[in-house]
């Protein structure tokens, strides 16, 4: 099923197609800002980060804008993420492996477990009966559920494809493609508010770029090379994943020294890596030049450097990702400029960590947005 999602779900022209999805959802996320901040009012930024990533990837997904359907499926996951990233003594004492059933931790996640089952298959139907009712012809508004749906009716994977694998695959790309992209621009732009020569550099790249267009479209994002260094240093400060996924070594293995016996579970320390001062100068400084004509990305090519994986096992959705973090930031950054509420200096923003399915701020970024049209109004011809 991982060739499915890097060929099938999430190869570049798959993500191109969903281009008009990205911008529509963005559209909706400045709006939001511009409204919510009309009165010089604190904006809550994660909240509306979440919520637009959510809803690119739902529709990218499903194919449908049902926000009451989309805000029910939102808490569902997050419920579920949050559950299995919480902290159990039983994860550090096997021999306590029992305490889940007693606290009723086994429980709550199998009642989770049914409920995303039940919305998941009422999608499926829902998406079933459309195509009987189309005769076939769903070129013009294939999402990824008419994709997997497709394979398993040609059989083209030569396998089978079953129910749950369709389940299991949107699940995982829902989870994926919310969280980790949500994190991503929330972290990367609290680093930009907290140095301001790197906010101020990313801003005239990318409002010279766009002009007086009034809206920063994907066609001309190709040209914001300073963006592209300020996301991979955000990267490499915060990895999605700071321990990427466990794996589990099929044979012993001898690495520097250090034998790896077989069936050892292996957790890779992507944060550590990016922060090591053997290969980054000042490795805490938030300086995006560092990555300039550098042959350094986050494609996991040099393992000093890996916010995704490396290897066969990289992240099958860094195209779906990274797309849609890149129209964020460039609209973030273009639209508005930004002051932290209370006359806080920019320099004390606190970046405090929380730890869940992926690494969160432990307090929500909640921002003042400026319009850009009220201070610097555009040319017009």
């Amino acid at each position: 099923m991982r060739k499915v999602s890097a060929v099938e779900l999430l190869s570049a022209k798959r993500v191109g197609s969903f281009r008009p999805i990205r911008e529509s959802e963005v559209a909706k996320l400045v709006a939001g800002i511009t409204r919510g901040g009309a009165a010089g009012d604190v904006v809550n930024v994660s909240r509306m980060l979440a919520a637009t990533s959510s809803g690119v990837t739902f529709r990218a997904a499903f194919g449908m804008e049902k926000e009451v359907k989309e805000a029910l499926f939102v808490k569902l996951v997050t419920d579920v993420t949050d559950a299995v990233a919480a902290f159990r003594v039983s994860d550090l004492y096997p021999s306590l492996k029992f305490l889940p059933s007693l606290t009723g931790y086994r429980a709550h996640l199998t009642r989770m477990h049914l409920a995303a089952d039940e919305m998941l298959e009422e999608i499926i139907r829902e998406h079933k009966v459309k195509r009987e009712g189309s005769g076939g012809d769903q070129h013009q508004t294939e999402d990824l559920v008419d994709i997997l749906l497709n394979l398993q009716e040609s059989g083209g994977l030569g396998y089978p494809i079953t129910i749950n694998d369709i389940k299991g695959v949107i699940f995982e790309v829902f989870l994926a493609g919310t969280e980790t992209s949500t994190r991503t621009v929330e972290w990367t732009l609290s680093e930009m508010i907290k140095n301001p020569r790197v906010m101020k550099k990313a801003q005239e790249e990318v409002r010279r770029t766009f002009g007086g267009e009034g809206v920063v479209k994907e066609e001309g994002l190709h040209e914001l090379k300073y963006l592209d260094c300020v996301i991979q240093e955000g990267l490499r400060l915060h990895p999605p994943l700071p321990l990427l996924l466990p794996r589990e070594c099929r044979e012993r293995e001898e690495i520097c020294g250090y034998e790896i016996p077989a069936k050892t579970k292996v957790l890779i320390n992507a944060w550590a890596i990016g922060r090591d001062s053997r290969y980054w100068t000042e490795p805490d400084k938030f300086y995006p030049e560092r990555f300039m004509d550098s042959s350094l990305d986050y494609k996991g090519t040099k393992f000093e450097f890996i916010p995704f994986g490396a290897g066969r096992r990289i992240c099958p959705g860094i195209s779906f990702g990274v797309a849609l973090v890149k129209i964020m930031l460039a609209n973030l950054i273009y639209h508005f400029d930004w002051k932290l509420p209370g006359g806080t200096e920019p320099e004390s923003l606190d970046m405090t960590e929380q730890f869940s399915a992926s690494v969160r701020r432990k307090h929500s970024l909640s921002l003042i947005p400026i319009s850009y049209d009220a201070i610097s109004p555009r040319k017009t011809n």
